[in-house]
């Protein structure tokens, strides 16, 4: 039996475990960088090969049990695995008093996870880090692109978006008025994450796509654009949305396979461990 990170098997049951992780190996919409859909295996690797202590929340985060949900393989068409990805939502979300966790795959597969976690919670708000807007109603003749990962929570839900640094003029109508963290004003803006603070509150489900990073840390990505988020900063913030809010569940999207795939693959196996250690001390489930 195969578990997150090799964790030992009585942490590993649905029963035993607070956090689902479900993943979603789909590239289907990518439009440069292929090798989204090796993700998620990228990962899982890299995060058998981990530390499992967090020297910074001094516990073990583990120990709170994570259920290895199985994977969507669906890949007939966009529109099918955002159906599929919906479903499977929708289907563990019936267990009460856990974290749901996604990782994928391009940015397209958030939009079934979404869609189910807004109909389970009131009161949402999306917390997006991105380099890319991803408002777009629909691209190449589909709505469920990786280009429109955010449109339908931008209608539905409080969308927040942060690290945002490139964008075509056609989405500057559906930016959220007043909660768009550009990264060039991020970049001379010491209170940003207060700034950002105030946006979150209630639910919350927080999508990464991994080019929110500057790609001097995690350059394996589909679109890796300069002058993105750097580590420490991200995670202060990350922590303060834990502390403040009901963090529902989240993802992780867009780690490409490449040559230089690894420091990428293990940033994203930290990244989703840290989000693990910040639910442990702040969640009271």
């Amino acid at each position: 039996m195969r578990t997150y990170a090799g964790i030992p098997e009585e942490n590993a049951t649905l029963e035993n475990s607070k956090v689902m992780l479900v993943t979603v190996p789909y590239d289907g919409t990518s439009t440069w960088g292929k090798g989204a859909d090796k993700g998620p295996e990228l990962f899982l690797n890299a995060s058998e090969n981990m530390e499992l202590y967090d020297i910074e929340t001094q516990t073990e985060p583990y120990l709170q049990g994570v259920y290895l949900a199985g994977e969507v393989s669906e890949n007939s068409s966009p529109e099918a695995m955002t159906e599929a990805v919906y479903q499977k939502t929708k289907e563990l979300l019936n267990n009460d008093g856990k974290l749901f966790t996604l990782f994928g795959g391009e940015h397209s597969v958030s939009i079934g996870s979404i869609r189910a976690v807004g109909e389970k919670f009131e009161n949402l708000t999306v917390l997006q880090l991105d380099a890319h807007t991803d408002l777009r109603p629909e691209f190449h003749g589909s709505t469920s692109n990786h280009a429109c990962a955010v449109f339908e929570a931008n209608q539905k839900h409080n969308l927040v978006q942060v690290g945002i640094r490139s964008m075509d003029i056609e989405e500057a109508q559906y930016l959220p008025e007043g909660r768009v963290f550009f990264a060039h004003e991020i970049a001379n803006n010491e209170n940003w994450i207060n700034d950002v603070l105030e946006k979150v509150s209630g639910n919350v489900y927080i999508t990464i796509d991994l080019d929110a990073f500057d790609p001097s840390i995690a350059p394996s990505t589909g679109t890796p654009e300069p002058g993105g988020l750097q580590w420490y900063p991200t995670l202060e913030l990350l922590r303060k949305v834990f502390e403040k809010c009901n963090v529902v569940a989240f993802d992780i999207v867009e780690l490409m396979d490449s040559p230089m795939a690894k420091p990428t693959a293990f940033l994203s196996a930290k990244l989703y461990y840290k989000m693990l250690a910040y639910y442990d001390i702040y969640n009271n489930n």
